[in-house]
C-alpha cells in the first residue's frame, strides 16, 4: 500500500473543496446555511475518527453566484489536492462547477442546485442530492392545479434556470387547461407588474427572480393594489425560506408558497442535526443547511469505502465509481443514487418535496401546504 492508502499511519488531512455563494449577488444567506451544514458534519466525522484515522478538511470558496469565479475555484482546489468537490446553491454556477469537474476528472457532489441538465453530457463523476427541477416543479404545478389556478403569470429575469422553470410549468399545466403568461423583468418595471396582472386576468403570480430585488418591490406593489386582493403570489425557487425574506417584507412576505426539500416530520438524526444547526446559526436552519450536512455524510461514507489512495487520475475515478453503491442515512431519509431519465448525473431520487409558506398569523412559522 502507498503512503496515502486507507489504514496507513499517514495523518495528513483528506481535503474536500466546498463551494457556496457567500457574498452578493449570490444568495449569501443560503450559502451561509449550506456551509454551516457542511462544517457541522465535518466536525462530527473527525470526532468519530475521521477517514481511516485521517482528519477531514474543508476548503471553502465563495462563488458569489459567478460561474467564472466558481470555475477558477475548481481549478485552484484541484491543484490543492482535494479528493472531491461539494456544495453550491445556484444552478448556473453548479453547471459551471460540474463541467469543469468533469473535465478534470474530479468527483463532485452537488448539494443544492436543481437544474436538470447539470452537465451537457452524461457523466459518472457528478452526483446530486437535491431533486431535479423537473421533479420538484411538477410538485409545485400540482399544488397550483389543485388550488384551482389556471391563469398564471410568471415574472422572470433572464436566466437558464428561470427559463427552464417557465418551460416546465407550462408543460405540466397545459394538459390541465392552465395558461402561463410571461412578464419579462428585463423590460418591465416592478411597479408596472400589478397592471399587467389585471390586464391578463391572472389569479397567481410566480416570482422567478432574485432577492432582495426585484422580488421585494414586486411583492409590495402587488400587496398594495386593491384590484389584486385575491391573487396568489408564489416563489417556487424558495426565496421565502430564509430570514432575509421575512426581514425584507414582514407580513407582506407571508402566504407565498415555495418549494422546500423536507419530509413531513424529521427522524431522530434530522431532529438532532437541526437542533445543533439552530445553535450554530442562531436561527432555524433551512433545508439547505441539512443538504450541506448530508453532502459530507455521503462523501465521508464514499471516502471510507472507496479509499483515499491519492487525489489524481484513477483514484478520483475510483471514488466516483462508488455513487451507485452509496446507502447513507441522511437527515431527511436514506440516500441512494441512481440514473433518472433526462438527468445527466447520479441523482438521489427522490428527496422529500413539499410546498410551504409562512403563516400570515405568525410569519416566523412555516405551514406545509402540499407534500410531493
Amino acid at each position: 500500500m502507498t503512503a496515502r492508502a486507507v489504514g496507513t499511519t499517514d495523518d495528513s488531512p483528506v481535503r474536500i473543496g466546498a463551494l457556496a455563494p457567500l457574498s452578493r449577488p449570490g444568495w449569501a444567506e443560503a450559502g451561509r446555511h449550506l456551509v454551516a451544514g457542511l462544517e457541522l458534519a465535518v466536525r462530527e466525522v473527525n470526532a468519530a475518527g475521521g477517514i481511516g484515522g485521517r482528519p477531514l478538511e474543508l476548503l471553502i470558496r465563495d462563488t458569489a453566484a459567478d460561474p467564472a469565479r466558481a470555475t477558477a475555484a475548481v481549478d485552484e482546489l484541484a491543484g490543492l489536492g482535494v479528493a472531491a468537490l461539494a456544495g453550491e446553491y445556484h444552478s448556473v454556477v453548479a453547471r459551471a462547477v460540474a463541467a469543469r469537474a468533469d473535465e478534470l476528472g474530479l468527483p463532485y457532489l452537488c448539494s443544492s442546485a436543481v437544474l436538470d441538465a447539470l452537465t451537457d453530457r452524461p457523466t459518472d463523476l457528478v452526483a446530486r442530492l437535491c431533486p431535479a427541477q423537473s421533479h420538484s416543479w411538477r410538485v409545485y404545478a400540482d399544488f397550483l392545479r389543485e388550488a384551482g389556478h389556471t391563469r398564471i403569470a410568471v415574472a422572470s429575469q433572464p436566466s437558464v434556470y428561470w427559463a427552464a422553470g417557465t418551460r416546465l410549468l407550462r408543460e405540466y399545466l397545459a394538459p390541465h387547461g392552465g395558461t402561463l403568461v410571461e412578464l419579462d423583468l428585463a423590460t418591465l418595471d416592478p411597479a408596472a407588474v400589478p397592471g399587467e396582472l389585471v390586464r391578463h386576468g391572472a389569479t397567481a403570480l410566480l416570482l422567478l427572480t432574485g432577492i432582495p430585488e426585484p422580488a421585494g418591490s414586486i411583492v409590495r406593489a402587488v400587496r398594495q393594489d386593491p384590484r389584486l386582493a385575491g391573487l396568489l403570489i408564489g416563489a417556487p425557487a424558495g426565496q421565502p425560506e430564509f430570514a432575509e425574506w421575512a426581514e425584507l417584507l414582514g407580513a407582506d412576505g407571508a402566504a407565498v408558497p415555495f418549494l422546500r426539500y423536507l419530509p413531513e416530520h424529521l427522524g431522530p438524526l434530522g431532529t438532532r442535526v437541526a437542533a445543533e444547526l439552530r445553535e450554530l446559526l442562531g436561527e432555524a436552519p433551512s433545508f439547505v443547511a441539512l443538504e450541506g450536512y448530508d453532502t459530507v455524510a455521503v462523501l465521508a461514507a464514499l471516502l471510507r469505502t472507496r479509499g483515499t489512495r491519492g487525489t489524481r487520475g484513477t483514484d478520483r475515478a475510483q471514488l466516483a465509481s462508488g455513487w451507485p453503491l452509496v446507502a447513507v442515512e441522511g437527515t431527511r431519509g436514506e440516500i441512494r443514487f441512481s440514473r433518472r431519465p433526462g438527468v445527466s448525473v447520479w441523482q438521489w431520487a427522490w428527496p422529500p418535496v413539499q410546498v410551504t409558506d409562512r403563516d400570515p398569523a405568525d410569519p416566523a412559522r412555516f405551514r406545509a401546504l402540499h407534500q410531493g
